[in-house]
């Protein structure tokens, strides 16, 4: 049974009646026809290798209200990326399938760097900036939505529970972002639970009131990568390239967006996902990386509200990260007693020391080079800098469209200097 409880500055919306699927739909539909909406998919090629993919095609299929979806194939060799885009044949939403390894994209990525416009390492952030541009460089887009790839309990009321807030032409949300539980017989989604919430109430306590980070610690599920947003809003913020991708877009929403017109919304009753392993031993690999590349990309950003983090700050918290999340630990315990799940004690444990180092990794790093890598550049500064990159992706866009008539790859255009030097 849900609450109605309203916590921090942000408006939650509740998941308060079952069923309703077949109303949001019809109101989608509606809103459409003058906020229309675009879907973002970003999947690497071994997702197509499981159930969990073609049960999310399988919904998606049925969906009346997108004008257009854009699903980025990473990793992929060319016979896998045809491979992956057969799943989006026959749906009656035009699909874009941008194949992240087309030698025309890696010259956009050139291009960019000889401009001094770099869109990073390869990463699930660069993968969403560049489907971003592809949906804007087609055109007619007001919204624009985005969730994983590995949902294995997918479906399409997920999608219209996201994106209705800012769809709606009379609630006035700008960006709005999923909640969910994460639970099958034990408790998942560890790095939210035992990293990033004690962490941002640990330097809560620590500082002065930030309003930023109280903003931050209104969201249920801050670092759920399913949110939607306005197009214009999209084409303004900045994003980081690497697992910071969910506290880098929050950081510049709260930027550019009143709290007023920031909403949560409960849009699974659960969610079931792959599972990342801890990597404990491997700062490089696994939650060790992705605690590391979070922690990172709060402290920039807390940078940016004008407070600066000392040294003296990175070693209270550390000591105190650990006795907060291990009174947090208690806390999960009698929830998993009570509701009858499994809770290994021991690997709750294990994961807090694991993410402390992640966090000792993260604050030598912000503290040598606090600047760290630039975010890549919104839509908006990239089309100011080379006003021809939106008819090249439009013709790369035209030529990966599931069902065009042409579906094979073109050759790629080469990029001469004189091109270069005009951009």
């Amino acid at each position: 049974m849900a609450d109605f409880f309203q916590p921090g500055v942000i408006t939650t919306i509740h998941r308060l009646t079952s069923g309703g699927l077949d109303r949001l739909e019809n109101d989608l539909e509606r809103f459409a026809a003058f906020n229309p909406i675009g879907l973002v998919l970003p999947a690497l090629y071994r997702e197509f290798e499981h159930p969990a993919m073609r049960g999310i095609c399988d919904e998606l299929r049925h969906v009346r209200y997108l004008n257009r979806i854009v699903v980025a194939i990473g990793q992929a060799t060319y016979d896998q990326y045809l491979h992956a885009r057969s799943f989006f044949e026959n749906f009656r939403t035009p699909v874009t399938a941008l194949w992240m390894e087309d030698p025309r994209v890696a010259e956009i990525f050139q291009l960019l760097e000889a401009n001094n416009l770099s869109a990073g390492a390869p990463g699930k952030g660069r993968t969403c900036w560049l489907s971003f541009g592809c949906l804007f460089a087609q055109g007619g887009i007001e919204v624009v939505t985005l969730h994983d790839c590995d949902i294995r309990n997918y479906s399409r009321e997920l999608l219209a529970r996201l994106v209705y807030p800012v769809a709606h032409p009379n609630l006035g949300f700008e960006f709005s972002k999923g909640f969910y539980a994460r639970v099958s017989d034990t408790l998942h989604g560890r790095v939210t639970r035992l990293f990033f919430t004690p962490l941002v109430r640990v330097i809560q306590n620590m500082t002065p009131e930030i309003p930023y980070l109280r903003f931050l610690d209104s969201f249920r599920y801050a670092l759920a990568g399913e949110f939607a947003l306005q197009a214009d809003l999209a084409q303004a913020i900045r994003i980081p390239s690497h697992w910071g991708l969910e506290v880098g877009v929050l950081a510049e929403v709260y930027r550019n967006v009143a709290p007023l017109r920031v909403c949560q919304v409960d849009i699974a009753e659960n969610y079931e996902h792959k599972h990342q392993d801890l990597s404990a031993e491997d700062p490089e690999k696994g939650l060790r990386r992705m605690a590391r590349d979070i922690a990172t990309s709060l402290f920039r950003s807390i940078a940016q509200e004008g407070f600066t983090l000392t040294a003296d700050h990175f070693r209270t918290m550390q000591i105190y990260y650990i006795r907060f999340a291990q009174d947090t630990i208690r806390r999960y315990h009698a929830d998993a007693q009570l509701n009858g799940l499994a809770f290994d004690r021991h690997a709750e444990d294990t994961a807090v020391h694991s993410f402390a180092e992640s966090l000792r990794d993260a604050a030598e790093s912000f503290q040598q080079d606090p600047l760290g890598a630039p975010q890549i550049p919104n839509w908006n500064r990239v089309v100011a800098a080379l006003p021809d990159v939106y008819p090249r992706l439009r013709e790369i866009s035209a030529d990966m469209q599931v069902g065009a008539s042409k579906p094979i790859v073109a050759p790629p255009i080469r990029a001469t200097a004189a091109d270069v030097a005009t951009a």
